[in-house]
């Protein structure tokens, strides 16, 4: 999966003379979590709200509330923005994104075009909906999750198993972190009557050396929400 078809590319920037009292209000009125930074047209940083909050002076400080207001109307982005933004290309993948976010604990990648010049914003929301996407998941496929063995032609014979019962394969996932040593753990979704799954299911566990660690489909309807 590439950036380019997940990003956003409806961005909101400040220059770097813009100051930490109007960048604040910039992202509570677009409720966004952080701000490219430009300075005349290029990139140069990023000013995150964790930036702005660092900045502002604490509630519990002397100073009253119109001195505070004017010390962050004075305060410019340049003086609390990070300068080292980390930024990928279009075309690079959203795999790849997903690792650098994970390794540098970040939420969101500046995206460039090949001429360095700041075309869209990847978050780990866009991240999850691209891996939503990919799974199937939304489409209330049958899941199984078999072990096999870790070796060429395994995951073969279960795709050749799923086109003799004509099952459409949305997609399929290989780890090895969670399998038992010398196999893989392969997850796959396809859409098929619950008849045909249990068939496949009992096929499955009839092939030596693999085995069906689950198979079902996720309840989608009334799903959890922080909504009362």
């Amino acid at each position: 999966m590439l950036i380019k078809d997940w990003m956003a590319t409806t961005i909101v920037t400040v220059d770097v003379n813009t100051s930490v009292m109007r960048a604040t209000r910039t992202m509570k009125e677009n409720n966004i979590r952080r701000l490219p930074v430009l300075s005349q047209g290029k990139l140069i940083g990023v000013i995150t709200d964790r930036d702005l909050k660092e900045a502002s002076p604490s509630t519990t400080s002397d100073i009253d509330i119109h001195e505070m207001y004017y010390l962050l109307s004075e305060m410019k982005v340049k003086d609390v923005m990070t300068d080292k933004c980390i930024c990928l290309k279009q075309n690079d993948t959203l795999e790849k994104a997903a690792l650098i976010m994970l390794k540098e604990r970040i939420s969101g990648i500046m995206i460039l075009d090949e001429e360095e010049k700041l075309v869209g914003l990847l978050s780990e929301t866009d991240i999850l909906r691209g891996f939503i996407q990919a799974t199937g998941i939304q489409h209330g496929a049958h899941q199984f999750v078999i072990d096999m063995p870790d070796a060429t032609g395994s995951t073969s014979r279960i795709i050749d198993l799923l086109r003799q019962h004509q099952a459409r394969l949305l997609s399929i996932l290989t780890s090895f972190s969670d399998a038992p040593h010398g196999t893989k753990r392969v997850s796959i979704r396809i859409l098929v009557d619950d008849r045909v799954a249990e068939e496949i299911s009992r096929q499955i566990e009839a092939l030596a050396h693999y085995h069906v660690v689950f198979y079902g489909k996720d309840e989608l309807h009334n799903l959890p929400t922080k909504k009362k």
